[in-house]
């Protein structure tokens, strides 16, 4: 923060990256900007660094806090890691299925955060999630449907902890997470739905 307070022409808007994470495993909860932290790991680590990130804020300059879900883009990212058993025709949902997948465009994170630098109204936590968050079965099949393969073989939950070990738990964590703050400022979402960012995903 010593740099900001040292810079000859100190920026008008700090944005900070932080996750859902922030919220903990919350079930089928609908959850805003203004919900509560949650209280495993994870949430408190969003806690911390979200508390740091505040210390920017001053007369001039607002601290944007970057609440973001599962960015989805078919070259890089946690995507590809997940299209692998389905084109082995293994695909399915993770655990139950029930769990919430809060996920977002790539391209509506960028024109995000080119929004927020333009709309000085937006201060504060804001989830960058798509505005209709699926469950990870839902979000199986709608992968299978662009991939042309199945979704019904499911990875059970020892089967994800043996594979991924400690970040098993947020792997299975769900946040029904929604993106209240930008949608109360007038963002537009390119992808506002599943089945639509595949389909400018894949091409289909």
């Amino acid at each position: 923060m010593s740099a900001l307070a040292e810079t000859a022409n100190p920026p008008g808007t700090f944005i900070s990256g932080s996750g859902v994470g922030y919220y903990g495993d919350r079930g089928n909860e609908p959850l805003t900007e203004t919900s509560p932290p949650g209280d495993d790991f994870l949430a408190h680590l969003c806690v911390e660094w979200e508390g740091e990130a505040q210390r920017a804020a001053a007369p001039s300059r607002r601290v944007v806090l970057l609440r973001t879900g599962l960015v989805l883009e078919k070259s890089g990212g946690v995507l590809p890691q997940m299209m692998r058993p389905f084109r082995l025709f293994a695909g399915g949902p993770i655990g139950s299925g029930r769990q919430y997948m809060p996920w977002v465009h790539r391209l509506d994170w960028i024109e995000m955060v080119r929004w927020i630098v333009d709309t000085p109204a937006v201060d504060g936590p804001l989830n960058v999630t798509a505005p209709h968050p699926v469950t990870n079965a839902d979000f199986s099949r709608a992968l299978g449907r662009a991939m042309h393969r199945p979704a019904f073989i499911p990875a059970p939950k020892f089967a994800v902890k043996l594979v991924v070990g400690e970040m098993a738990d947020a792997a299975l964590a769900s946040q029904r997470a929604l993106p209240g703050v930008p949608l109360a400022h007038g963002y537009h979402f390119r992808y506002p739905e599943i089945d639509i960012a595949f389909r400018g995903i894949f091409g289909d």
